[in-house]
């Protein structure tokens, strides 16, 4: 049982737990400063366009989006279909905490995020002691992110309905101003990465790791898989609310097609395929890619749709495993062999 449990989770039978604490934290430290550092300099680039900023923090959001639907699913193998709407009970609750409540920004922050990490602990809650499993998880994430819609749209004195919810707290403050939104939504985006890293560094990471690999080997080796799969749920669903509750800040206006299935579940699942799943900098590579490939279809139109599909396709023909994944492979491939 030790062995399975130690080729479950990657660490050796002996003296693993030690192997793994001893590594160096700046291995982690190292790429997300790296990442921050790259992403720093686009508004070098393109802060004097309004509308370009808008686009680069809509992509940050989406980074993180990504990032918590890899916590969730790429470290469980949990099938949230419903990134967002756990990113829009961040936004429309913290738009109406602030606006109809009238509590402080901050206040309406974490009181939407926690929100947030409730439902997603929520969902994972039923999962769990339902038995159910990939597929059925997402069936019922699904319906729960189709029920969100249809609530905003029904609520629409409150939220706004289809028009949308035009907020006015944060109005002629810095979270409206050109870029300083950017540099926001990049420190969040940096924060994500650095929970996510310390989780796969942590006693946490390899519950993680084991229960997606071998459910029943982590179960056996005394892992209790339902408190750490609710445990991916609720961070990565916090992950979600905040992201979308600083996104609602910055953009002053938010619908129920900001949060749609179409608009974000379904793209952040082929950010997440294209960069890798589970890797650490796969969400990064996959939101950064699709923001731009998107900005570039601008002018085709619906043929969008076409060149996504293609993209797709080829994605799963030739590197089903994501791309970060793939290159670690190669390298590993091409280091020569040592003696032992």
């Amino acid at each position: 049982m030790t062995e399975r449990f130690a080729h479950a989770t990657g660490t050796s039978a002996v003296g693993g737990v030690e192997e793994r604490s001893a590594r160096p934290l700046g291995g982690l430290v190292i790429p997300i400063l790296a990442v921050g550092a790259a992403l720093s300099l686009v508004p070098l680039w393109l802060g004097d366009s309004r509308v370009m900023m808008g686009i680069a923090v809509l992509g940050l959001a989406f980074a993180a989006y990504t990032i918590g639907f890899n916590l969730i699913f790429g470290s469980t193998g949990q099938l949230f279909l419903c990134v967002g709407a756990l990113a829009g009970i961040g936004g429309y609750g913290g738009a109406i905490l602030a606006d109809v409540v009238g509590l402080p920004i901050v206040v309406s922050i974490v009181l939407a995020t926690l929100a947030a990490a409730v439902v997603g602990a929520l969902l994972s809650w039923v999962a769990v002691r339902r038995s159910l499993g990939v597929i059925f998880t997402g069936i019922v994430t699904l319906i729960f992110a189709l029920t969100f819609e249809n609530l905003l749209l029904g609520l629409g004195e409150l939220t706004g309905g289809e028009s949308g919810f035009l907020m006015k707290a944060g109005k002629g403050t810095w979270l409206r101003a050109q870029i300083p939104p950017y540099y926001l939504m990049l420190g969040m985006v940096l924060l994500a990465l650095f929970v996510y890293g310390l989780l796969r560094r942590s006693h946490i990471g390899w519950a993680f790791r084991a229960l997606r690999d071998d459910e029943v080997a982590a179960e056996l080796a005394g892992i209790d898989v339902a408190r750490y799969r609710i445990y991916a749920a609720t961070i990565g669903s916090a992950i979600l609310g905040l992201a979308g509750s600083l996104l609602a800040f910055t953009e002053g206006r938010i619908s129920p097609t900001t949060f749609g299935f179409a608009e974000v579940d379904v793209v952040v699942i082929v950010m997440l395929a294209f960069g890798g799943i589970g890797s650490l900098l796969g969400p990064i590579l996959g939101a950064l890619t699709f923001t731009v490939i998107d900005e570039l279809l601008v002018e085709v139109g619906q043929l969008r749709v076409f060149v996504y599909g293609a993209l797709v396709i080829a994605l799963f023909l030739w590197i089903p495993r994501g791309v970060i994944p793939t290159l670690g492979d190669l390298r590993r491939r091409r280091r020569p062999t040592r003696d032992s």
